[in-house]
């Protein structure tokens, strides 16, 4: 029988409809690039210092002597957090008018009663000179943007689920909706309680925006052409997307006027609502065969072939309906050994690959050189690292490929500590190798956790896998964080855990030109355990105290 790819054959694999589909959902992701990282440039520290109000009347002398000198890293600088009690320097300023030293470490310090003051050599305002998200408040600030991630882990667990109830095309116009009206709404945010909740439900919509993209394309063009769309395509407009902000940013130096800019980016995507069609294999999944057929005679003259009179029969779309209820409960990623250790094994590398791509993504502010040609220079690196992707996936192994680029990006910022303080241009380079590394990684891990998975957990393996990434990008705010105390410490953390997922990948299974498994028991076996000692085997004995072979199969089934 049939199954749904061979019954659309006949509209071909990459006619113009397919070209003009490939290119409207790849656009669709290109806010994506920078709706969920503006926090880089909205979020951003300035230089600052304690506020000193105006009404002391000290000289010049004695104002430059309100704050102490504090060491931080091989630098003497002024304190950002603390200042001098105000009154004994005023007291002392009128005492000693002209003196030009004093002993100041007998004075008693205080925090900055009066708030600070920010520098505007860089920024207008940041969220941070709005509410003051330093000293003790500068957990905020990461935790911005962790909550953010917090909504994108709502948001991947429950945008499957409404994707399958309701459709992919309502959700990814109705996700697009939420993702570009909170983010108008954020403008106005009279707290740093709402601009976080906020940012709460535009993560929610952002990540459902991307799946919902990701899964309409995948069902609505051929098998040869997913690959493609999966790296060169949406990988791509995302990295253009990705590209825009740090330009944006440049000219605009507004948090407000920022995010209102780029939220405007959202409304130009209103009349791809008349273009982009509805899946037809959920349609038919969904008993909506008229409407699935529609689409499919629209594709068909559009691509100008001539359908079949009859697409269906009766009996294949039964099947096409009864493919959809023979998934799983999620218990079964766990029920044998074997899917078990996969399992772990996805979680604990897709869980290091977002913290090392978000922490390399949200760290970019710490490194040496202008900061906005920095970050655009992270995310054009994307671009040579999905055609890269593409590439592995279509000449190479897949476990091989994962592993090696991740070892490869992990050592490179592992050894970042040694490069001298003079070199710091190859520092950013290095870090631009790892960042180029883990994308391309993180590209290919897609299409080889789908190939690890038999066809009744699939979709549930991809699911948890991509939420353990969502717990990563939870914790890379603050990976990133431990820049500000300590250069080096990021990038040591992110390149020795990538070194290990690079190990763990070698564990699992290759499944490049190996048949995708249907049921649990078609899934090949990890390696560790297949190396058993012969001479520790146990054996059942049946009820005359004897063994038997079919035991002993039963028993070795059993251990997988």
């Amino acid at each position: 029988m049939r199954d749904y790819d061979e019954i659309v054959a006949f509209l071909g694999e990459w006619g113009p409809y397919q070209r003009f589909i490939f290119f409207l959902l790849s656009l669709s992701v290109f806010p994506n690039g920078f709706g969920g990282l503006s926090i880089v440039f909205v979020g951003d520290v300035p230089e600052h210092r304690c506020l000193i109000p105006g009404n002391l009347n000290l000289s010049e002398v004695w104002m430059n002597r309100t704050l102490p000198l504090v060491q931080e890293g091989d630098k003497l600088q002024y304190s950002k957090c603390r200042r001098y009690r105000l009154d004994v320097i005023s007291n002392l300023s009128e005492t000693f008018p002209d003196l030009d030293f004093f002993n100041m470490s007998e004075v008693e310090q205080e925090p900055c009663l009066d708030g600070w003051e920010y520098s505007k050599d860089q920024y207008i305002s940041t969220i941070v000179t709005e509410w003051d998200l330093v000293c003790n408040n500068d957990w905020k600030g990461p935790f911005s943007m962790s909550v953010f991630f917090l909504g994108v882990l709502v948001g991947s667990f429950f945008s499957g689920q409404f994707a399958d109830r309701f459709g992919r095309k309502t959700v990814l116009f109705g996700t697009m909706a939420v993702q570009t009206g909170f983010n108008m709404l954020q403008v106005f945010s009279p707290n740093w309680e709402i601009f976080c909740l906020l940012n709460f439900l535009v993560g929610i919509g952002q990540i459902s925006n991307y799946v919902a993209a990701f899964v309409l394309g995948s069902e609505v063009l051929g098998k040869s052409i997913r690959i493609a769309y999966s790296t060169l395509g949406i990988g791509t407009f995302y990295a253009f997307g990705y590209m825009l902000l740090p330009l944006v940013a440049y000219f605009i130096r507004s948090w407000q006027i920022l995010l209102f800019t780029l939220s405007l980016v959202g409304l130009l995507y209103i009349p791809l609502w008349w273009f982009i069609p509805e899946s037809p294999r959920w349609l038919l999944l969904k008993g909506r065969n008229q409407e699935a057929e529609a689409i499919l005679r629209l594709i068909a003259k559009k691509n100008g072939v001539t359908p079949p009179a009859e697409l269906f029969t009766d009996l294949e779309l039964e099947d096409i309906k009864a493919k959809n209820l023979n998934s799983l409960a999620i218990t079964h990623l766990v029920k044998t050994r074997n899917i078990q250790s996969v399992t772990i094994i996805n979680i604990l590398v897709w869980m290091i690959l977002a913290i090392g791509y978000y922490g390399l993504s949200l760290n970019t502010p710490n490194l040496h050189g202008d900061e906005y040609l920095n970050y655009f220079f992270s995310g054009a690196i994307e671009i040579p690292a999905n055609i890269a992707a593409w590439l592995f996936l279509q000449k190479l192994t897949r476990k091989f490929s994962i592993s090696g680029t991740l070892f490869l990006g992990g050592v490179v910022l592992f050894f970042i500590q040694l490069v001298p303080s003079n070199l710091s241009v190859l520092t950013t380079v290095l870090v631009m190798v790892g960042k180029c590394a883990n994308t391309c990684a993180f590209t290919m891990v897609y299409v080889y956790t789908a190939e690890l998975y038999p066809t009744v957990v699939r979709n549930t393996g991809v699911g948890v896998s991509s939420t353990a990434s969502r717990l990563g990008s939870i914790i890379s705010p603050y990976i990133s964080f431990l820049g500000v105390h300590h250069e080096f410490l990021p990038f040591i953390l992110m390149g020795g855990l990538t070194v290990l997922a690079a190990i763990l990948v070698l564990f699992l299974p290759e499944t490049v030109n190996i048949p995708l498994p249907d049921t649990i028991d078609q899934m090949q076996k990890i390696k560790w355990f297949k190396c058993r000692s012969t001479h520790s085997k146990r054996y059942h004995f049946n009820e005359n105290g004897t063994t038997g072979e079919n035991n002993l199969v039963a028993i070795k089934r059993e251990e997988i």
